[in-house]
C-alpha cells in the first residue's frame, strides 16, 4: 500500500504526459508532414538508414535526452506558476520529438529492432503507454477532452466551409 502510494505521483506525472503527447500529436500532423517533405529531410532519413545500429541509437538517445526532461521540467514550470512559459518549453519539446526524434527513429527503426534489449524495452514501452492511454481514456476528463477537441474540429470545419 504504502508503495503503491509512493509511485502515484510518477503514474500520475507519466498519465499526464501520455496524455498530452496524445492531444498535441493532431496539432503537430500538419507540420510533420510538410517537414517529412523536405528534400533535405529525406537525405538525412537516408543517410541515418545507412549507419549501423549502435550509432542510429546513440544519434536517437542524444535528443531523447534533451527533450524528455524538458517536457517534464515544463510541468513543473506551469505547477510552479509559470504557466506561458512551461507550455512554450512544452511545445518546443514536442516539437523536437516530432520532427527530430521520429524522423531517426523512423529511418532507423528496422535497424533499431535487431537489437535484441532495445526491441524487448520499445515493446515494454508500447504496452505501458497503450494501457495508460487506454486508463485514461476511462476517465471523465479524457471525455471532455475528447467532446471539446471534436467540437472544436466541428467548428473549424463549419468555418473552413464559410
Amino acid at each position: 500500500m504504502l508503495k503503491r502510494l509512493a509511485i502515484l505521483p510518477l503514474q500520475i506525472l507519466v498519465a499526464l504526459l501520455v496524455v498530452i503527447d496524445e492531444l498535441a500529436r493532431p496539432l503537430y500532423r500538419p507540420l510533420v508532414g510538410w517537414f517529412q517533405s523536405l528534400r533535405i529531410v529525406e537525405i538525412g532519413e537516408r543517410f541515418v538508414a545507412r549507419l549501423p545500429r549502435f550509432v542510429i541509437l546513440a544519434l536517437l538517445a542524444v535528443p531523447i535526452a534533451i527533450a524528455e526532461p524538458l517536457k517534464i521540467y515544463s510541468l513543473l514550470l506551469i505547477g510552479e506558476g509559470r504557466p506561458i512559459r512551461g507550455i512554450l518549453l512544452l511545445a518546443l519539446a514536442h516539437l523536437a520529438s516530432f520532427l527530430l526524434i521520429e524522423r531517426i527513429y523512423e529511418a532507423g527503426k528496422p535497424k533499431l529492432m535487431t537489437i535484441g534489449w532495445l526491441a524487448l524495452l520499445l515493446g515494454f514501452v508500447a504496452r505501458i503507454r497503450a494501457w495508460l492511454l487506454d486508463w485514461v481514456k476511462c476517465t471523465p476528463a479524457w471525455r471532455l477532452v475528447a467532446a471539446t477537441r471534436q467540437w472544436v474540429a466541428g467548428l473549424i470545419a463549419a468555418l473552413r466551409a464559410r
